[in-house]
């Protein structure tokens, strides 16, 4: 391990929280606001940090447990996220496997905290979480393996997938933009199918409205009503961590930065990231939110993408 491959989770565990500010203020210069201040996710964990967690007498130990193990999965999903070029400081085969399943406990862990409330609106909300993953999963796990056809692009159609290329590590590394030269297409399938499941994980428009009150509407916030104080922090550092880490992989592919500088290529994905940032919140500016019964159909498609894309890379 060496100190640039602790330089990912480093920024993310510094600059995570920073995203929603970018995103927040994106919405506001199209509204014609001031908007809130780019570091205002940081002031509100030090407020909830500050205050004491209230704990209902029906919930039990899966309650108190589900932020502290949200947090930790998407602490260890850092751990296989490379930056730019350099490595990750853990990195084997097959580890966006690993990933994908640190990503599911942290859903999973939410969803059973919602559920130990007792409350049917959470319960809702939970259902709903559960049924959108379904889709999302596997959107996600093939437009990685696609990527990761692509990334060994030097591999003739009809030979094995290079067991480095199963990596995140290695699959990233091998992105260049000579490789969108020649797998310009299924690059763009590939980035068009992790927006959407970014937009889903993330409980972004047109998914999900973070900011809505409304218990019948939203999805992923109405899990968390009962959470509150270093409870509830933990919720929301654990969520900005994962929309780092989901944008992370999208900035890889459109932001293929390869110099020889190592320093130069954490630089340029890191900006890659804020672009994604303000890239959401264009999004969350110039479109609604679909109905519910739209989502499967958005996410639905987004597979089709992937399964495209692995299919140009494959016989192409």
């Amino acid at each position: 391990m060496t100190s640039l491959s602790l330089l990912q989770p480093a920024a993310a565990l510094i600059l995570a929280p920073l995203l929603t500010g970018i995103i927040n203020r994106t919405k506001a210069c199209f509204a014609g606001r001031q908007g809130q201040p780019l570091l205002q996710a940081y002031f509100d964990l030090a407020k909830l940090l500050r205050k004491g967690a209230v704990y209902s007498s029906t919930t039990s130990w899966v309650f108190r447990a589900g932020p502290l193990v949200g947090l930790a999965a998407a602490l260890t999903a850092l751990t296989v996220l490379p930056l730019g070029g350099a490595p990750a400081p853990l990195h084997f085969t097959c580890d966006l496997i690993f990933m994908a399943y640190l990503m599911g406990l942290m859903r999973f862990f939410t969803v059973a905290a919602a559920l130990d409330t007792g409350s049917a609106f959470e319960g809702m909300g939970a259902s709903r979480e559960v049924q959108f993953s379904v889709l999302a999963e596997p959107a996600l796990l093939l437009s990685l393996a696609a990527l990761s056809r692509v990334s060994g692009a030097s591999l003739s159609a009809s030979s094995p997938i290079n067991l480095e290329h199963l990596s995140l590590t290695g699959m990233y590394s091998g992105l260049s933009l000579s490789v969108w030269m020649h797998s310009g297409t299924a690059l763009l399938l590939i980035a068009g199918a992790l927006l959407v499941v970014l937009l889903a994980e993330s409980c972004r428009i047109p998914v999900d409205d973070p900011t809505t009150h409304l218990e019948l509407t939203m999805i992923h916030e109405v899990m968390v009503l009962d959470h509150s104080g270093p409870d509830f922090a933990m919720i929301l550092y654990g969520a900005a961590l994962k929309l780092w880490i989901m944008s992370a992989l999208l900035a890889g592919v459109l932001v293929p930065v390869r110099s020889g500088q190592p320093l130069l290529d954490a630089a340029a994905a890191i900006g890659g990231i804020f672009a994604v940032a303000v890239a959401i919140g264009i999004i969350e500016s110039s479109m609604a939110r679909l109905r519910l019964l739209r989502v499967p159909q958005l996410l639905t498609g987004a597979g089709a993408f992937s399964v495209l894309a692995l299919m140009l890379v494959l016989w192409g």
